[in-house]
Parts: C-alpha cells; structure tokens; sequence
C-alpha cells in the first residue's frame, strides 16, 4: 500500500468509512428484529420483513465495499461505488417511509446521509442525482400518505436543505477530487525526473535496480555497452551536438530491441541493455544489431558523423545466484576487452 498513489489512497478510506458506517446500521437494524433495541413509540412491532430486507441491502453494498477495497484500481471500481450510492439511497428512503408511516419522528434529514455518500464518490453530479432522487421519493412518500403523513410541510424545507448539502458536499468532493489528481500527477512526474535520464528520456541508472528486482529468479542478460569516437564528436561539435548524438543513439536502441527489454542510459556515453528470458544466440543477435544501429550515420544539422560501440555481454540462466551487480561487472570487463581489441584491430 506504501507505493499507492494518492487516488487509490483516497479510494481505500472512502471504502473502509462506509463499510463501518454500513455495519453499525446492520448492527442497529439486527438489534431491533431481535428486541434487543426498543421501537420508537407508535411503531409497529412486526418490521422483521422490512428490517431483513435493510439488512440484505446493506450486506449487499458491503461485499461491493470490500471488493473495492481490495481493488481501487479494479475494472468495476466505478460500477460496484454506483452500486453502493443506490444501496445507501434505498436504504434511507426506506428508513424514512417506515418512520414517516409508523411514528411521529423526524427522519428525512437522513436522507442527507445518501447524498453525501453520493458526493464522496460521485463528486457533484453524483449528489445532485442522489438530491434529485430523495426529493421525488419524499414527495411520493408524503402523497402516497396523504392525511396520515406526519408534518407535510416539511417537503419544501427538505428539498432545500438537501440541495444545500448536495451543492456543498459534491463542490468540496470535486475539488478534493482535482487536488488529488494534481498531486498524483506532481509526483508521476517526480518519480519520472528521478528515475529517468533528463537528457535521452531513458531510464536512468536508479531505475536499473528497481526493474531488475523482479526477475531475480529468471534468466537475464546483460549488455553493456560504450561509445567508440563519442568523446571526438564532443571536441569537434560541441556538447551540444554530443547531445543530439547521445538522444539520436538512444532512439535507435530502442528502436531494434524487442518489448520485454529495456535500455538505460548509466551517464556519460554509456548505456546498458537488460534482455530477459534470451538464449546465447539471441543475445549475440542482439549485440549485432545494437553494433549496426549505433554505427549508422548520424546527421547533426548538417555534419554527418559516425560512431561505434563496444559491447560487454554478461548472463545467467533461470535461479542461478548471480545479482545484477555481478553481470554488470562481467559485462563491464567484457566491454573493456571488447573495446581494446578493436582499438588494438
């Protein structure tokens, strides 16, 4: 959960809140259908068919609460919250209809209660709906009593209240919802500048570790590989068409290797290659196809220039006990040899 951002944080409290505010009125709701509770004076004595199907209701829009807890990132995360608003909804219409027709208690300001569980997670729509929706159950309510309805006037007042709690509780959860966007989005970017290289757009070197750690158990290759004839660019050209080289390069890695690999740029004219679940000859194919990318002609604003790469290979097979730091060293050493053979050539 450490590594969850901000969205799926905020989604997490909003499942775990209503879950226990769910559970205290199925405990509530079980305590009456066993008389453990004592009914409000006038009330009906037998609500066991009522209470029961409260009950389902509210069991219902927990199982989804759990569910989404587990997954706030999950395909029906949306689905399954619009599930539990109309839960809520029919729970409090029902809770108010048996109040207003067997007691003389206040109860449609509960309905307040569905629209902001709306507004926490449908934003302002959301609560508008839920408004729109409670108003024109309440309504149906008192006119479906007529003479017996207890305090009609009170339709005008709970509209307007509700609407009132509506507007500011979806504005506030709208706003909540855009900060959190913002920060998520600040620190997608954040991770980005510190785990990627400014310059190629590769993933840098503090990256290398944490993409690799995954495949401690399967077989990896390595290769390392270093610039023939870079440094001569840099004191021909300048560092700014070092630069362009240097992003021209990473380009074309990234063009010839296949998807399960990543390129990573360690500093300087080195980059490094991880190539996952590869064979001997598909590494060596690799290394060929790497060598021919990097030495084809490279056009800076007009200069045509060439470069070359000297590459180191390094692997291990499937649950061999050799780090990653191990086959960078390997790889390095091979790539030193590498590159003075064909200095020496």
């Amino acid at each position: 959960m450490d590594g969850e951002n901000h969205l799926l944080r905020r989604r997490r409290a909003v499942e775990a809140g209503t879950f226990a505010a769910r559970l205290s009125g199925l405990v509530s709701t079980a305590l009456l259908v066993v008389g453990w509770l004592p009914l409000p004076e006038g009330m009906a004595a037998d609500l066991t068919v009522v209470c029961l199907i409260g009950v389902a209701i509210m069991a219902l829009a927990n199982v989804m609460a759990v569910l989404n807890y587990r997954r706030p990132d999950g395909p029906h995360y949306d689905r399954f919250s619009a599930v539990q608003v109309g839960c809520d909804m029919l729970v409090m219409i029902g809770t108010v209809a048996v109040f207003q027709i067997s007691s003389d208690i206040t109860t449609w300001p509960g309905l307040a209660i569905a629209i902001v569980s709306a507004a926490v997670r449908l934003r302002l729509r959301g609560a508008l709906i839920s408004w729109a929706v409670s108003s024109l159950a309440f309504a149906v309510i008192l006119t479906a009593l007529g003479d017996r309805a207890v305090r009609p006037e009170d339709l005008p007042y709970a509209i307007v209240v509700h609407l009132v709690v509506a507007l500011h509780a979806g504005t506030q959860s709208s706003a909540f919802a855009r900060q959190v966007q913002q920060l998520d989005a600040a620190r997608e970017a954040l991770h980005h500048q510190a785990t990627h290289d400014l310059l190629t757009g590769l993933p840098n070197r503090a990256s290398l570790a944490e993409h690799a750690r995954p495949t401690a158990d399967a077989s990896l290759a390595v290769l390392l590989l270093d610039l023939n004839g870079f440094k001569q660019v840099n004191d021909s050209y300048g560092h700014a068409a070092g630069d362009r080289l240097l992003r021209e390069v990473a380009q074309r890695l990234t063009a010839v290797l296949p998807e399960t690999d990543v390129a990573y740029r360690l500093g300087g004219d080195e980059f490094v290659v991880l190539s996952l679940d590869a064979g001997l000859d598909e590494v060596t194919d690799l290394a060929h196809r790497i060598r021919a990318a990097v030495a084809a002609p490279i056009d800076l604003d007009g200069s045509v220039v060439t470069v070359g790469a000297s590459i180191g290979m390094a692997g291990r097979a499937a649950g061999e006990p050799v780090s990653l730091d191990d086959l960078l060293a390997e790889a390095d050493a091979a790539m030193y040899r590498n590159k003075h053979s064909s200095q020496a050539a």
